[in-house]
């Protein structure tokens, strides 16, 4: 007979939330928005992909020609008994310009735009309310799209923790980093221990 716990093997962080809930969110390229959130704590997985738009299946080819009317979003699974959808939100609003139509920066069209993609009514209810409280954080108006989540595709594998797989890559240097540092710096009661 062993005289160890059951559970004396599994850390903390092995353990399993008793629920999760998913986010859907788009703030520009989502190289820059999934490298953040990786880095957030109670987020469990992020996922780069494709949503908004009407063609199934799409590429990232053709996503870019912004044609397939997709936005780059991330696919957030997270413990909602360690952070909240607001928290995520207010995260997202601080981290991209909700004020620029289709762009953030040098990255232009209909794929950067910023969009919430809703899940359920109180995903939306909350999105609305978080898009009022950014309007104290920016001096111009919020263009932030709030929809519902039609259909999300999973980007292709290489956008996959793509910052961390490619830290010296000079759009991860001059774009992705700086994000990350702001996150960083303003959300140090949230980074991942």
């Amino acid at each position: 007979m062993s005289n160890t716990r059951p559970d004396a093997t599994a850390t903390p962080a092995e353990k399993t939330p008793n629920s999760v809930d998913v986010a859907t969110l788009g703030g520009g390229c989502f190289w820059c928005i999934e490298a953040v959130f990786l880095e957030m704590k109670g987020v469990l997985k992020v996922e780069s992909g494709y949503a908004g738009g009407h063609v199934p299946n799409p590429t990232y080819r053709e996503v870019c020609t912004g044609t397939t009317g997709h936005a780059e979003v991330v696919q957030i699974t997270y413990d909602p008994s360690v952070t909240s959808y607001a928290d995520l939100l207010e995260v997202f609003f601080t981290v991209h310009d909700p004020t620029t139509l289709n762009r953030q920066g040098n990255d232009v069209g209909t794929q950067y735009r910023s969009v919430i993609f809703y899940h359920n009514d109180e995903q939306k209810r909350i999105a609305q309310e978080a898009k009022k409280a950014a309007a104290q954080l920016w001096p111009k108006p919020i263009v932030t799209e709030i929809a519902p989540l039609d259909r999300f595709y999973k980007a292709e594998d290489y956008h996959q923790n793509y910052y961390r797989n490619n830290p010296s890559q000079p759009y991860c240097i001059y774009v992705v980093g700086p994000k990350v540092e702001k996150f960083r710096q303003k959300f140090r009661d949230r980074l991942k221990q």
